[in-house]
């Protein structure tokens, strides 16, 4: 039996019609991926199923016992009210454990102070047994754990909830959720908040999760990561697709192709059928072309309120169920009425791309982009310096970092609005560069959407608002102020100007944030046929897996230039963590008295560094292996009734808990120097 079952679900906000005919299934440790286009409605279905919002028709129902965690996509009203701090708001997760572990210890003082009571000591070993198997001696560490993996950095574990931002509260509730081990989780874009590590950790969290996960994301690499199958809302209904999302992309235009086979199937064989019952309604076969009538007009009425799909489902249900669950009106009684319902059939129709070209008006030289001994900053604030840099014509290179390394500060470099620090940035000849700026700066807010296209360039209104439509503004959408669009309609405005110009070196700042999938696809077909050169600022990693030739990684206060894809950067980087090539930074060294630089290490003080982290993971398997000892010997004491010795095990467990906390703590920092 599914985990969740919705059946016939629709959704209206007034005269709107959200979706309908929704029926779907969520098998027990199915990781399933929604999308579709902004707007569409994942939100309201996700609340629906999440149990959170009534449908305006159709059912959900949940096997017995089954839990439900749902992360909503904004969560700056969380926690409201609330003065405790973010360990804290964990630890009542716990709640029920605490208790115990408190009654476990009044238990055992009450068993020393007293004579033996048998009945005691069963309450006790019973106790005992139900806290060790629930976790009781673990839960500290997932919370340090999750905590961590989320981005959390110790100091913040004891953040007061009140003085979090937005996106802290939502990691904080994400947390939450990880713990709480829902049998069904409902993220909606749970990587919004998220740095690239925390994605990767989350990643490895879902993808050996025990229970079901439903995600909506606009994170293409997390989808492909992640889960199994894909679910496409669209204002045809939601199909299915077997696989993660780069399966999806192969297999929808395929569908696609089926779909239109199956429309000209079907119109054939309804025109065969209506000639039959046309040429025989007043003959002989009367009866057999009414039986024809009948049954026709109830595929057609069928095929109106829930595409081709339907028919399948009208077979095994029959029409009378069938018109209840879909809510069908009555099918037509004549020839005429049928006729007229048949030509008001329309073939399926796909959802309009998001279309977008990128034109270069002149070759630029070979050598787009050369740099010397570069170092990047400001007066007193160095962010990094950099491998001299070799970009050339052509080339699509990826600037990946943590937020705040520098990355946008080197595009103004490039730019030539900021001197480098030291070195040089060279570019090359006959270069024209377009900005692509991650907060849309360059667009005026006072401006209506139509204002701003022809404030860069004059062109007749019809050809605007035409060319405006490529970009989904429609209608009276070209006609809103740019200060009310969304950050994503924003975006989609910028590539519209973007895409007006005919430079031949694109710097683009995050272009694909708070696009929806579809305009992302766009922009990457674009940017694939771009025949310029193209250097981008990205956290979207299936873009940068796509396209790049060459991967700028900033961390730690130093550029480095990866030659290749986004495949070859990783096991680069998989190499260099293995071996401990790469050393980040150590700790400061003391020298006569005084804190000194830290110098980088030898070859020898390498090979000395892996040497005392490969004895100290020994030491920890071995620390590990006793506190499980620790625990079959705490069992074995409950059952034989030894109070003396459980009291003796407890505080040696305890303790060797306490040593490989620090022990984990001490691999942790040697692991990232």
């Amino acid at each position: 039996m599914a985990l969740l079952t919705a059946s016939y679900l629709s959704q209206s906000f007034g005269a709107a019609d959200i979706f309908g005919g929704i029926s779907v299934s969520i098998p027990h440790n199915g990781k399933i991926g929604l999308v579709g286009p902004n707007g569409i409605g994942k939100t309201t279905l996700l609340l629906i199923l999440a149990g959170l919002s009534q449908p305006a028709s159709g059912a959900v129902h949940l096997a017995r016992g089954t839990r439900i965690g749902y992360l909503p996509q904004e969560s700056a009203q969380a926690f409201s009210g609330l003065d405790s701090t973010v360990y804290d708001e964990l630890l009542t997760v716990f709640a029920d454990l605490r208790a115990d572990a408190a009654r476990l210890r009044q238990m055992e003082t009450n068993m020393a102070d007293d004579a033996f009571d048998e009945e005691l000591f069963a309450q006790y070993s019973s106790l005992q047994e139900r806290f060790e198997l629930a976790g009781g001696y673990e839960y500290d560490q997932r919370i340090r754990r999750i905590l961590t993996g989320l981005g959390f950095a110790q100091d913040d574990w004891n953040l007061p909830l009140a003085h979090l931002s937005g996106g802290q509260k939502t990691r904080v509730l994400l947390a939450r959720l990880l713990l709480e081990t829902p049998d069904l989780l409902i993220l909606d874009e749970p990587t919004n908040h998220l740095d690239v590590s925390a994605i990767e950790w989350l990643e490895g969290t879902l993808k050996t999760w025990p229970g079901a996960a439903l995600v909506v994301s606009h994170d293409r690499y997390f989808l492909d990561r992640v889960v199994d199958t894909i679910w496409e809302l669209d204002r045809n209904g939601l199909e299915r697709f077997r696989g993660n999302y780069s399966a999806y992309v192969t297999q929808r235009e395929a569908r696609w192709q089926r779909r239109r086979q199956e429309f000209a199937a079907l119109q054939e064989r309804l025109a065969k059928e209506m000639d039959y019952i046309r040429r025989h309604m007043a003959g002989q076969r009367t009866s057999m072309a009414q039986g024809k009538l009948s049954r026709l007009a109830r595929e057609v009425e069928a095929i109106h309120a829930g595409g081709l799909s339907v028919l399948s489902r009208l077979k095994s249900r029959g029409w009378a169920r069938l018109m209840a669950e879909l809510d069908l009106k009555r099918p037509p009684a004549t020839v005429a009425e049928l006729h007229q319902r048949i030509g008001q059939l329309r073939a399926p129709t796909r959802p309009s791309p998001f279309r977008m070209s990128l034109n270069a008006s002149h070759r630029s030289g070979d050598i787009v982009l050369r740099s010397q001994n570069l170092a990047v900053g400001y007066p007193g604030k160095r962010l990094f310096v950099a491998d001299d840099i070799d970009l050339r014509r052509r080339e699509r290179a990826a600037l990946i970092g943590d937020n705040g390394s520098g990355k946008t500060t080197l595009l103004r470099v490039i730019l030539g609005q900021l001197p480098p620090l030291a070195g040089e940035m060279i570019p090359g000849a006959s270069l024209d560069i377009a900005y692509f700026a991650q907060a849309h700066d360059d667009l005026q807010s006072e401006n209506r959407v139509l204002d701003e296209l022809l404030r860069v360039k004059n062109m007749p209104i019809s050809q605007a608002r035409n060319y405006l439509a490529k970009f989904h503004f429609r209608g009276d959408e070209a006609f809103k102020p740019v200060q009310a669009l969304s950050g994503g309609e924003q975006g989609r405005l910028a590539l519209a100007i973007l895409a007006l110009g005919d430079a031949n070196f694109l710097l683009l700042d995050e272009p694909t944030n708070h696009l929806d999938i579809p305009a992302q696809e766009a922009l990457q077909s674009a940017l694939a046929a771009y025949a310029g050169t193209v250097l981008m600022v990205t956290h979207d990693r299936y873009l940068v897996d796509r396209l790049a030739t060459q991967i700028w990684e900033v961390a730690d206060g130093r550029l480095r230039v990866y030659a290749g894809s986004y495949q070859e950067y990783l096991a680069a980087k998989a190499a260099e963590k293995e071996s401990n090539v790469q050393v980040k930074s150590i700790t400061a060294q003391k020298s006569n008295g005084s804190a000194a630089a830290a110098p980088k290490l030898s070859k020898n003080a390498l090979r000395r560094q892996a040497a005392v982290i490969a004895q100290l993971e020994t030491t920890i398997t071995d620390v590990e292996t006793t506190l499980a000892r620790l625990s079959e010997d705490i069992q074995a004491a409950t059952q034989t009734a030894a109070v003396d010795k459980i009291q003796t095990l407890s505080v040696e467990y305890a303790a060797t808990e306490a040593k490989l906390e620090q022990l984990l703590a001490k691999w942790e920092t040697l692991a990232h120097e």
